[in-house]
Order: structure tokens, then sequence, then C-alpha cells
């Protein structure tokens, strides 16, 4: 039996049933697509049903505020995602009177959506004959074929891209692409890869040359950077003190406390730190560590301490970023996941 048909017929036996597998509606498809950019299906389904409760369809969508879309958001990271698809959405009602393209050559237009999820939406939707290429499909080829192009490189990609599609050439596109991607995601695991019951050992490459642990190849990663918030909590009766983040930096446009940062970790025993606090707060300000954490994104690591801060009086002239709201809107505004974490813990 040829790669193709073995990978197909482990599919319709050993298939997730996942909600967006049910239907070919191409705003539902690229709803869970990009979700599920960066993330495992388990973290991704419950916000995918959350939106399509929220946002039944695209024009629903498309009348979301930024704040709505976001709160939404809230947790998954990669916050563009997010903000990408509402721009989207509205550029569906505007461009295409509400009616989401289902074709590789319109998708892959539209903001957010890289070759892979215009592959995927056009195959699902209308079993258009395009290959698509995620870890899930670069990790089966590379294995099964022996490639050791780096994944990550121009000419890996390239390599990968030619050989997905000369494979999808005379198969059902729908069916085909969904099978190689959850044989990756459930069989042929990035580690702990089920070689002892995987239907295509015999002939798989890295099988065959104890391979398995090193294919795919993928270039060494960006230096991750480390970066140190210092978070100052302020409550008054009802009202909190917060500010918008802006763009241009990691979480742009999400709400957090004010904030300074510092180039290595500091404690309020610090004059330099206390200097700068007291500039902001007032010289009779009273401050006490709650609670430090480590968040870890992609290219850096925040090493974030929280502080309770009383007795603090703002010139809101000189720091007008800085908003006093009620506690209850403040809960509602959208946050990074380590301030949504920290609301929820210490924060009635």
């Amino acid at each position: 039996m040829s790669f193709q048909l073995e990978i197909v017929a482990w599919y319709l036996k050993n298939r997730r049933d996942l909600p967006w597998r049910n239907t070919t509606d191409p705003y539902v498809i690229w709803l869970s697509e990009i979700i599920l950019q960066q993330t495992r299906v388990e973290q991704g389904l419950p916000y995918f049903n959350r939106f399509l409760a929220h946002f039944p369809d695209v024009s629903s969508f498309a009348s979301a505020s930024e704040e709505q879309v976001l709160k939404l958001w809230q947790g998954l990271g990669y916050y563009s995602r997010g903000r990408n698809m509402l721009h989207t959405a509205k550029l569906v009602m505007s461009t295409y009177g509400g009616k989401f393209p289902t074709s590789y050559r319109e998708l892959i237009d539209l903001k957010g959506i890289g070759a892979y999820t215009a592959a995927a939406i056009s195959s699902f939707s209308s079993n258009e004959k395009q290959a698509v290429v995620d870890g899930n499909v670069y990790r089966v080829l590379a294995r099964y074929f022996g490639i050791s192009h780096p994944i990550n490189s121009n000419i890996g990609q390239k390599k990968f891209a030619q050989l997905a599609a000369h494979l999808i050439a005379d198969q059902e596109p729908a069916v085909y692409n969904q099978a190689i991607m959850e044989f990756g995601a459930l069989q042929c695991k990035p580690k702990s890869p089920l070689c002892h019951t995987c239907p295509l050992r015999l002939d798989c490459h890295a099988y065959k040359h104890q391979l398995v642990d090193q294919l795919p190849v993928k270039l060494k990663k960006v230096k991750v950077k480390k970066r140190y918030f210092n978070y100052f909590v302020g409550i008054d009766q009802n009202q909190i003190l917060t500010k918008q983040r802006t763009a241009g930096d990691v979480w742009q446009h999400l709400y957090d406390f004010p904030l300074i940062e510092t180039n290595n970790e500091l404690t309020t025993s610090s004059a330099e730190f206390s200097e700068q606090i007291k500039s902001i707060f007032g010289a009779a300000v009273k401050i006490r560590p709650v609670e430090a954490k480590k968040h870890i994104l992609t290219h850096q690591i925040i090493y974030v301490q929280f502080f309770a801060i009383d007795n603090y009086i703002i010139n809101f002239n000189d720091y007008a970023e800085i908003k006093s709201v009620d506690i209850e809107v403040f809960k509602q505004l959208p946050h990074p996941k380590i301030i949504g974490d920290f609301i929820e813990k210490h924060i009635d």
C-alpha cells in the first residue's frame, strides 16, 4: 500500500471527532485554523467553542470591538492573531459581501493567513488541491523520506512544499491533508512517537536508520531576550490603577498595571529603584512585594514582580497613560495572561 493510502487508512480509523471537521463552512474552518496556530488542540478547543458561540458567522465577528475579541482571546498568546482576525472579518464583509472566500488565491491575500492556512481552508472547504505543510507534516515527511534539510531554511521549505504537492496530486485533498496532519499529531509525535504501532515503520527512513530523534532538522533558534517587569498594584476603595499597553511591544493594546521595566531583578531596597517608584507614586508611598512569576514567550523570558502600593499620589497629567478605573470594569478588560492570573488570585 502506498504512503498516501496508508496515511488515509490510518486516519479513517484513528481520527479525533473535532467540531471543525464536521463542516465545510470556510468561516468556521478559518476560526479553528487561526486559533490552532501555535496552539495545541486541547488548549484551543475551548477558545474555538467560545468564539463560535459569541460570533456564529463572519458578520457578527466583523461587528465586534477589538476589546471584545482580545478579551475572548485572553490566555492564548500571540494576540496579533486576534487583531488580524477582526481586520479580516471586516474585509470579508466589505470586499466579499460577507461570503468568506474558499479559493487559495483569495485567501492568501487576507491578513493573518499564510500559505499553510490558505491551503487548509481551501482544501477543507472546497476540496481545492492545495497541500498543507505544518509542523506535523514536516515531521512525518522528514522522518519517512529521510529529509535532512532544515525545515526553517529556504531550501528546506521549498523541498518539503514540492514533495507535499507531489503526494497530494492523486488524492482527495480534504481527507489526505487532514490525515497527514492527524498522523503527525497522534502517531508520529515530536517526542516518543509510536513507532512500534506505526503502519509506515517498515518503509520509514528514520525508523530503519535510527534517526527518529534527529529528524526533522531545525536551524538553531534566535537568542532569547530576558526582561524584568515590575508591576505596581494600586487599589483605593473600588478603584484600581491600570494602563493600556502601546503598539510595538508584547501584549499591545492589552491592559496591565503601572510598570517599571529594569535591566535586572531589583527589590525596594535598591536606592535607585526606590527613587523611581517615589517619582511616580509620591514620596509617602508604601510598597510591599506580593508575588513573583516567570513568563516565557517565544523569544523572550519576562521576569515579573508584583508590588502592592498604598498611600500613593499620582499626577495624572504627568502620567496620562495611567488611569484609575472601577475594579469590575477593569476585570472585563483584555489582559495578558499573567495579569489575568494575578487578578483571579489576588483581586476580589
